[in-house]
């Protein structure tokens, strides 16, 4: 048999892709939003500047000036939050002026899409190493400041006028499912605070903080150092007396949905020898990813066709994922996904450590925080292989990225 000739440089079969990892994660307690939040008088390009920094002191293994790329998400680009976050707070944090960065835009699923780009840049060889995050200070920049959406949705019909507003689309989602009833919404509600603070006690939430000085011209100087929202001890019963802002006699309540939160999250993404040359840890291995198109006056359904496409891309079915980490946006959204595939309610393999509910959801940021807690969950279970982290994203799309546990023993899932 006469051997192939080899491959010429350049060519398709010359390139094989990369496997990429996910080294560590962090985050900044997430607060408030609004004049008496804790972030209210901090600059959202310093929280962001934070992380870098602290991704950077927790491995002293990793030189400056080899990471390739910073991404940074942020819903609102606009003043602290605009000018090319990446590259500006790549450039306030002390990396090397080499290093080049980056904005990135898809609303809640923003830190989720800086994972997936820069990813596609290690597997293609494009980069090595690269740090990915997000931020929102939907304090100082409420959610579609500065927007003028074309008159043509409303107009030519595209859309409905709830599409918008993510409450309404929350309050459709209920039309559409009405078995998706308030009393299972503020029944999972009050789990996810359960759940939260039950990790916090157990030490499980706050080692990936990095704690942020903040400012007040009233009351001076301040440390935040634990998540400000979290209303442990909810009450099934304290949540059936709440208002129902988006209709009356609605199902949404402020107690069945994350609130309006400051926060930024960041993490360290690399080729996969690269980090073994390096010592870097590897905290699991991304196996595939989609993001899918729904109708957005029923955005929350968003991470059902994703998930379905990105298990068919990575040749998996619902039964291997062993963790979810699915962002809980809104209470109802997480049960259409569950009852889509199969899944009950009380899971324990959903949102172990509770969810957005309790601990926020500053938009652009959540995706690194679902990755991180991922991350750090595969660390203790060696027998799961596979997770999923997951969300809804506003204008009607679904985001599902497929991680590997690097410690699973072979044993079970």
């Amino acid at each position: 048999m006469v051997a192939p000739a080899p491959a010429k440089p350049g060519s398709a079969s010359a390139r094989a892709v990369r496997d990429v990892v996910f080294v560590d994660g962090v985050r900044t307690p997430f607060g408030k939003a609004g004049a008496k939040g804790i972030y209210a008088e901090t600059r959202a390009d310093d929280m962001v500047v934070k992380v870098i920094r602290e991704l950077l002191r927790r491995h002293p293994e990793l030189p400056p000036e080899r990471v390739d790329e910073v991404a940074i998400a942020a819903t609102t680009q606009i003043g602290d939050q605009g000018l090319t976050i990446g590259r500006t707070a790549a450039l306030l944090a002390g990396l090397p002026k080499s290093v080049p960065g980056y904005a990135v835009d898809r609303m809640c699923a923003g830190a989720m899409t800086a994972v997936t780009t820069v990813a596609g840049g290690i597997a293609f060889g494009a980069y090595d190493i690269a740090i990915a995050g997000g931020v929102e200070h939907m304090g100082r920049h409420p959610m579609g400041e500065g927007v003028d959406p074309n008159p043509r949705f409303l107009a030519d019909r595209l859309v409905d006028t709830s599409a918008l507003v993510m409450g309404q689309t929350a309050e459709n989602l209920h039309d559409r499912f009405p078995h998706l009833t308030k009393a299972r919404t503020d029944t999972f509600a009050a789990a996810s605070q359960a759940k939260y603070d039950a990790a916090v006690k157990a030490g499980k939430i706050g080692p990936e903080f990095v704690t942020v000085a903040t400012r007040s011209a009233e009351h001076g100087w301040g440390l935040a150092s634990a998540d400000e929202p979290p209303r442990p001890g909810t009450t099934v019963e304290d949540l059936g007396k709440l208002k129902t802002p988006f209709r009356p006699h609605g199902r949404i309540t402020a107690g069945n949905a994350a609130g309006l939160n400051d926060g930024a999250t960041g993490c360290i993404l690399a080729e996969e020898q690269t980090a073994r040359e390096l010592g870097l840890p590897i905290g699991m291995r991304l196996v595939a990813y989609s993001f899918a198109g729904v109708e957005p006056e029923v955005m929350g359904v968003g991470p059902v066709p994703a998930t379905e496409k990105a298990l068919r891309i990575a040749g998996l079915s619902i039964e291997d994922i062993g963790l979810f980490e699915v962002n809980e946006a809104f209470a109802v959204q997480v049960l259409a996904f569950l009852d889509h595939f199969g899944i009950a309610d009380d899971d324990p393999r959903v949102n172990q450590w509770g969810g957005a509910i309790a601990t926020g959801h500053p938009l652009a940021s959540s995706g690194v925080r679902l990755m991180t807690q991922l991350s750090r969950q595969f660390a203790e279970r060696p027998d799961v292989r596979y997770g999923i982290t997951t969300m809804c994203i506003g204008i009607g799309m679904g985001g599902t990225v497929i991680w590997e546990n690097p410690l699973w023993n072979g044993e079970a899932k």
